[in-house]
């Protein structure tokens, strides 16, 4: 049965940073980075790309990636030398205490490979399981999306804020598949839920990356997203983004969410009891 949702801060969300100035202190350099990743990887895309079997898609994504980490490795492991770095981009659950990079360097890596125009890089810097500062750079606007915990959350250096809806039924919804080769249950569930949502709000969203859509939400232009997925890279740069602006982040249930979370909910504030309703009884 689903748990009593809550819309209560969650411990990685509480505002409370003693480390603020110096994380703001490294802010600048991780946008650096992100936009110097991001400026290769515009090199890298044509809109004529097109793919014709699984083994140029995994080959694209693989190059993708190591074209794009190097331009964003170095800077960030020299910024923090101490702090781990997340090798698995899909990897989930929580992780030793520290400081940790977690990055995707080409977050929707399919729909760069693919020729379409949704995707990023992101740098998220993770201590002791909080993420404490983002950015996610956006190569083709040119926009960069940056938050530090208790510090708010920013595109181009405006404060965002999100959606003041309070219904449902006026509401711009979204969710995604987090990776390929989910197990059945998990699409099962994101079936079950798009159905749910279809009845429920205004319009529904189906599209990756997950990220593209949580900045959305931050900036109020959607208005709830949730994922059957605990994946760190796709979720944690959005979550903090959001939360910074002032959204409500949780689990489907309305619980506090963290990395060991099975799954995911942003909202506007004013949505999430309902979007909670919907979501907890397919849990």
């Amino acid at each position: 049965m689903p748990t009593t949702p809550t819309t209560v801060a969650t411990p990685a969300f509480d505002g409370v940073n003693p480390l603020l100035a110096q994380d703001e202190a490294l802010l600048p350099e991780v946008v650096e980075a992100t936009r110097a990743a991001g400026a290769h990887l515009r090199e890298r895309f044509s809109p004529d790309a097109r793919l014709d079997s699984l083994a140029d898609v995994v080959a694209a994504i693989h190059a993708n990636d190591a074209a794009s980490l190097g331009f964003l490795r170095e800077p960030l492991q020299t910024l923090r030398p101490g702090a781990g770095w997340a090798e698995d981009e899909m990897e989930s659950g929580s992780l030793p205490a520290g400081e940790w990079w977690i990055t995707d360097a080409v977050e929707g890596n399919i729909n760069h490979i693919h020729g379409m125009t949704e995707w990023s890089v992101t740098a998220t810097l993770v201590r002791d399981n909080r993420p404490v500062l983002t950015a996610v750079h956006l190569p083709l606007t040119g926009d960069t999306y940056t938050a530090v915990r208790g510090g708010g959350a920013f595109l181009n250096g405006v404060r965002l804020s999100p959606s003041a809806k309070s219904e449902l039924n006026g509401a711009l919804v979204g969710t995604g598949q987090a990776r390929p080769g989910e197990d059945e249950e998990t699409f099962r569930r994101i079936g079950l839920s798009v159905t749910a949502m279809l009845t429920s709000a205004l319009v529904t969203r189906v599209s990756v990356p997950a990220t593209l859509q949580l900045i959305q939400v931050a900036a109020g232009r959607m208005d709830v997203f949730w994922q059957f997925s605990d994946v760190r890279s796709g979720l944690l740069a959005g979550a903090l983004l959001v939360a910074e602006a002032g959204g409500t982040v949780t689990d489907t249930l309305g619980n506090p969410w963290g990395l060991a979370s099975e799954d995911f909910l942003a909202t506007a504030p004013a949505l999430h009891s309902a979007a909670v309703e919907v979501l907890a009884p397919l849990r």
